[in-house]
């Protein structure tokens, strides 16, 4: 199915593993380091029903307003350690990045009826096409640009394919599990 919804999402139980969304409203930005600071400090702004993007942007600064020139996703497995606890604590909907994540994540989007969604990497110049602007950001002069954490307003930000959602389904368990049987089949031709 394919979904264009709006923030704050309240109906993240309805998306499946290959469900394709499309996201209009607010998106916010947090890297490792974002985590950290606001599971330490809490949160200046609402994540519930917010949709989280694992992402270090490349900004400009241009007559006081800023420019998102790329905003390709990062590494999801990077927020492993912290991201169980960050879905319980602020109750996101939506998590974007690349590569997936683990046991931990996919335990804490079942239990919050939250999902997590691949973003294509290597496309950062067309991610910010779709960014129509800052709205805000948090934590710019001890984080930095990468690292701090920002608000964007989004139109139509996708395409986001969920690979995991909140029935206990991965897509990346499903491909690990067929990977090993297909090459137990082929061991057992050459034994």
């Amino acid at each position: 199915m394919e979904y264009h919804v709006k923030t704050p999402i309240e109906n993240a139980r309805d998306f499946h593993v290959g469900d394709v969304l499309y996201v209009t409203g607010e998106m916010v930005l947090a890297r490792d380091e974002a985590h950290k600071k606001l599971l330490e400090e809490g949160s200046p702004i609402d994540l519930r029903g917010g949709v989280i993007y694992h992402c270090g942007p490349v900004v400009t600064k241009k007559d006081g307003k800023w420019r998102v020139v790329s905003a390709g996703p990062t590494t999801s497995i990077r927020m492993e350690i912290f991201e169980d606890e960050f879905i319980e604590k602020f109750r996101p909907a939506v998590i974007i990045g690349k590569g997936g994540m683990g046991q931990k994540t996919l335990k804490a989007l079942e239990e919050y009826g939250a999902v997590y969604a691949a973003y294509t990497g290597g496309c950062g110049a067309l991610a910010a096409e779709r960014i129509k602007g800052v709205k805000e950001v948090h934590f710019l002069e001890e984080l930095g640009i990468p690292e701090a954490v920002w608000v964007f307003r989004v139109e139509e930000f996708g395409p986001l394919v969920v690979t995991m959602d909140s029935h206990g389904k991965s897509f990346y368990e499903d491909i690990d599990a067929q990977a090993k049987k297909n090459l137990e089949e082929l061991l057992s031709h050459i034994q």
